[in-house]
């Protein structure tokens, strides 16, 4: 066992073994309303109709710091003595913990020291500091931080306010379950929760089982944070080498003591879900609340919608507890990005086409007639837009495009790859390809020796419907598309870069082509950075 596991070990806080009738008495008698609200159960009405399931959201992102951490952190303060408050209190917290034990000392009059990973998102760091908290960065998680914040409590003699692995922390957060049970006192069949350290899972099991045992209480990880599940299985705490760091709010190398007992005990099962499941879990959220919950705030919609589909459920009633919004807004372009990959409304798949006169154009006609359903009849339906069209001439005999394409339900990219096929494309499916999401889509490109006379444009045009193969079907076939770039960006006009080889003498019989096209444009090709980066 490595040394920083031993620490932890010998370091957390011991606990006699609770019975779920001593923490329902700990939970009735919680102080989490001097700072927190009773945030509301609402029903996904779009996320229910299309999983046949009712989906209930605990809108625990509604509290003053937007995470239910504050019910915990300050149940724990609000019973410290006098003594213990007036040496002040520390904790360690990737954020929103912190953010809860800032309030809470600022009500409580006393000073709270905050030792926070430095992967912590900014906008964490700036509520706890607006709270009056004293932030000290310390290591790449959570745990990393929880051993310097052990060694500034010895020194500064501070009372440790724990994030997770404490029965009165355990108690705060329960709290959330017997609002859930007295908002909604008909059928439920599982209430899904996050898990990082395990306090909130704790705290909404002991409630539940003590109340209603016949609801399930099922735990949520990332698969790449699930510290919990592998403790659980292996029988003892596991700890990580690494935990990923998407869902900050969770990523948490080892559980509690204490927590490890009770989900041990309690948890009825565990779900495991990756980073696009999350992704478009949180465009669910949007959807239904027109709010964007954070990473792991997400985590419990998406596991609903892995149960439903693994267990092929219908009619019954799920809470989701969305346990906090803290994110970061330029993480927003990474979650919308993933969002369509992970709802599978959109594929993705290199096509490689014949470099040779009219088999550009044959590809686009094949895509503008493909419906939008692949199961469907030949021509049936919408036509399926064209979200992303990625092209660099390579090679004189073969063509190597990246496209992406809507989607209408799980499972169809294979069917579309076969239809290109079928078409004598040669495809490869990279819709679950993490390289070709993550990188290559923003690769292709370079310099070629084979694009001479290129002329590079930038182009603006309505984004509709449509648009983009029309606009592929207005270029000439006589002038060779030697690159192409365009990306779905979801703004009311797309933006395409195109390079097209265009002789020397029939530059005339171009810029009048381009006066009449009726698109907006810019010419690029005397750009530097063209230059330096595109042509050979």
């Amino acid at each position: 066992m490595k040394t920083p596991v031993k620490k932890i070990e010998r370091d957390a806080p011991v606990h006699s073994a609770l019975t779920p009738a001593d923490y329902l008495r700990k939970i009735l008698n919680a102080r989490v309303y001097d700072v927190a609200v009773e945030s509301a159960l609402e029903k996904a009405r779009a996320l229910s109709e299309r999983l046949g399931n009712t989906v209930l959201l605990k809108r625990e992102d509604q509290q003053p710091v937007f995470s239910f951490k504050l019910r915990g952190a300050y149940n724990k303060m609000a019973h410290l003595s006098a003594e213990q408050l007036a040496r002040g209190v520390i904790c360690a917290s990737a954020g929103n913990h912190a953010q809860g034990v800032a309030l809470g000392a600022r009500k409580l009059g006393t000073r709270a020291v905050i030792v926070m990973p430095v992967t912590t998102p900014q906008l964490k760091i700036d509520a706890v500091r607006g709270f009056g908290g004293e932030i000290v960065l310390h290591g790449d998680s959570y745990s990393d931080a929880y051993l310097h914040a052990l060694e500034l409590q010895a020194q500064q003699d501070l009372t440790f306010v724990h994030p997770f692995d404490d029965p009165d922390v355990i108690a705060g957060q329960g709290t959330i379950a017997m609002e859930i049970l007295r908002q909604h006192q008909g059928p439920l069949d599982a209430v899904f929760v996050a898990i990082g350290g395990g306090g909130l899972i704790s705290g909404v099991a002991n409630y539940i089982k003590a109340v209603r045992p016949e609801i399930k209480v099922i735990g949520v990880q990332m698969n790449d944070s699930d510290a919990m599940m592998q403790s659980v299985a292996a029988h003892q705490r596991v700890s990580l080498a690494d935990v990923g760091l998407f869902s900050d709010g969770t990523a948490v190398k080892l559980v509690g003591e204490e927590t490890f007992r009770i989900a041990s005990d309690l948890v009825d099962d565990y779900i495991a879900v990756d980073t696009d499941a999350v992704c478009a879990a949180i465009k669910d959220v949007f959807v239904d609340t027109r709010s964007i919950v954070e990473p792991a705030g997400a985590l419990a919609v998406a596991a609903i919608k892995e149960y439903v589909a693994l267990h092929g459920r219908h009619g019954e009633t799920y809470a989701a507890i969305l346990c906090g919004a803290n994110m970061n807004f330029d993480r927003l372009r990474f979650v919308a990005e993933r969002a369509e990959v992970g709802e599978e409304r959109e594929a993705l798949f290199a096509v490689t086409i014949p470099e040779e006169r009219g088999s550009f154009r044959r590809f686009c006609e094949l895509v503008s007639e493909m419906p939008a359903s692949a199961a469907g009849p030949a021509g049936g339906g919408a036509p399926r837009n064209v979200t992303e069209f990625n092209y660099r001439i390579s090679d004189a005999a073969k063509a190597h495009v990246f496209v992406g394409l809507t989607t209408s339900a799980r499972g169809e990219s294979a069917t579309i790859a076969q239809t290109f096929i079928a078409h004598g494309f040669d495809a490869l499916d990279l819709t679950h390809d993490e390289l070709a999401k993550e990188h290559l889509r923003h690769l292709v490109g370079g310099r070629t020796g084979l694009a001479h006379d290129e002329r590079l444009l930038r182009f603006v045009f309505p984004e509709r419907p449509g648009a983009l193969l029309k606009f592929l079907s207005l270029m000439r076939p006589n002038w060779n598309i030697s690159l192409f770039h365009y990306r779905n960006q979801g703004a009311d006009y797309g933006r395409i870069l195109v390079g097209l080889q265009v002789p020397a003498g029939e530059a005339a019989a171009f810029d009048a082509f381009l006066e009449t096209l009726g698109y907006p444009y810019v010419e690029e090709t005397a750009n530097p950075a063209y230059r330096l980066f595109l042509q050979a």
